[in-house]
């Protein structure tokens, strides 16, 4: 059995700003992107399918790809005009079904050897796997004019992370059949199995540094945290 990562890179990062994807941006003197291949390069992953915006393969493969030597990235292909496009496009890239995959934002830096590891110690006894930490707010639940409905209970709640691991067959068949809905209401790989998927979703330990870059504090928090790694 295969473990195969598909790092989902084809956002265009608008909330962040500048003239390229968030992706490719500079993070202590090198792409964001290149930090989660990094963790995926140097564990058991058995190979890696990069997922692009459109015109991005070229760039992909030779200004990440090549000039870090990442040998276990076996395909780079064009995502689509949503990320469930491209999550679904990069299942159809893998090189056998008989895997499990690990679905991972290239806006999450973070990375780690133990999340990976606990990912994939809990898809292999559940067949589900999603990283996530537990809630650390109070979340109210608001109708469309501001006022709140309901306070759920804070021990129930988590946040979610990528990786998001599941086992092939399970996890495409479920995108199989969202492909043939409107879309609506679904925002990760989670969500599709919920919906659609014939497993339930177990939640896996994640890490409260696993930040995804989504506006320019959170270059400075990731830095922050890289720096801390390093000791530098």
């Amino acid at each position: 059995m295969k473990h195969i990562g598909i790092v989902v890179s084809a956002g265009k990062g608008l909330r962040v700003g500048g003239d390229i994807p968030k992706q490719y941006m500079d993070l202590c003197n090198r792409p964001v992107i290149t930090y989660c291949l990094d963790a995926m390069q140097k564990s058991f992953i058995d190979e890696i399918v990069i997922v692009v915006g459109a015109g991005d393969v070229d760039y992909v493969k030779e200004e990440i790809v090549k000039k870090y030597s990442y040998d276990k990235v076996a395909a780079v292909v064009e995502g689509g005009a949503e990320r469930s496009d491209s999550v679904f496009n990069g299942l159809k890239a893998v090189s056998t079904r008989d895997c499990y995959v690990y679905i991972q934002d290239a806006a999450r830096p973070m990375l780690s050897p133990e999340i990976l590891a606990r990912a994939k110690e809990d898809a292999e006894a559940f067949g589900t796997s999603v990283t996530a930490v537990r809630a650390k707010d109070t979340v109210k639940v608001v109708n469309e004019d501001g006022f709140v409905v309901t306070t759920p209970d804070r021990k129930f709640l988590w946040n979610v992370q990528t990786p998001q691991t599941f086992l092939y067959t399970d996890i495409y068949e479920a995108y199989c059949k969202y492909a043939e809905t409107s879309g609506a209401g679904v925002t990760d790989d989670a969500s599709v199995m919920e919906l659609f998927g014939n497993l339930p979703v177990h939640i896996t330990e994640g890490n409260y540094e696993n930040i995804k870059i989504t506006t320019p504090d959170d270059f400075v928090t990731a830095e922050r945290f890289l720096k801390g790694r390093t000791g530098a």
